[in-house]
């Protein structure tokens, strides 16, 4: 779990260099305005910036439990460069839609790793459905997780105001999803199978 690690220390390291340099957040986070004048690094070091200590933690707490989990899936077939290649892209194609749809609104702004972190969760829910993620220490099968994160993100873009981008966490999630099965198509099946499993027995 090496680029697991090597992400998590490169994430902690730039956020929380950002909590006491707001210069430097600003920066690196994701303003379409700056965007569109060049800055298109915006839309990859967004993801290695936080607002705060608790966002932080949350996004790297799930991203060593899940990361470690199928960084060695992914090395299989891709490599350890692979992987973190796969991890950085996740980064970029969760911010693109929050780009198309703010890319003239000069208030929006977007920062953290959620969208990477939700591609590299999904992956591990499409090999593992039924396996326990714990919830605030509430257990739940990680495809039930699945729905209600889903759903929630789906209801919450749309008519909640909480200042989450739900859509990189969305879009980094279908990523994380076709990108697996891109790299390995028999995971659509093995998918079917185990979550047909429970249900019918077996």
């Amino acid at each position: 779990m090496a680029i697991t690690i090597a992400l998590i220390a490169l994430t902690c390291a730039l956020s929380m260099t950002g909590f006491q340099n707001r210069t430097q957040l600003e920066r690196l986070l994701f303003w379409p305005p700056a965007v569109n004048r060049g800055e298109a690094w915006r839309l990859l070091t967004h993801g290695f910036v936080h607002a705060d200590a608790p966002h932080l933690l949350f996004n790297m707490i799930t991203l060593f439990f899940f990361g470690r989990a199928i960084e060695g899936f992914f090395t299989r077939y891709i490599g350890m460069a692979g992987y973190a290649l796969f991890y950085l892209a996740a980064i970029v194609v969760a911010i693109l839609p929050s780009y198309l749809a703010h890319r003239h609104d000069s208030r929006y702004r977007s920062l953290g790793a959620s969208g990477a972190v939700s591609a590299v969760l999904f992956v591990y829910i499409l090999i593992a459905p039924w396996s326990t993620i714990y919830v605030f220490f509430f257990p739940l099968p990680a495809i039930v997780f699945a729905g209600l994160y889903t759903a929630y993100g789906l209801y919450a873009g749309r008519f909640g105001h909480d200042h989450i981008n739900h859509s990189a966490h969305l879009w980094g999630a279908a990523f994380g999803v076709v990108f697996a099965l891109c790299l390995e198509p028999r995971l659509a099946g093995l998918f079917v199978e185990r979550l047909t499993a429970p249900l019918s027995g077996g």
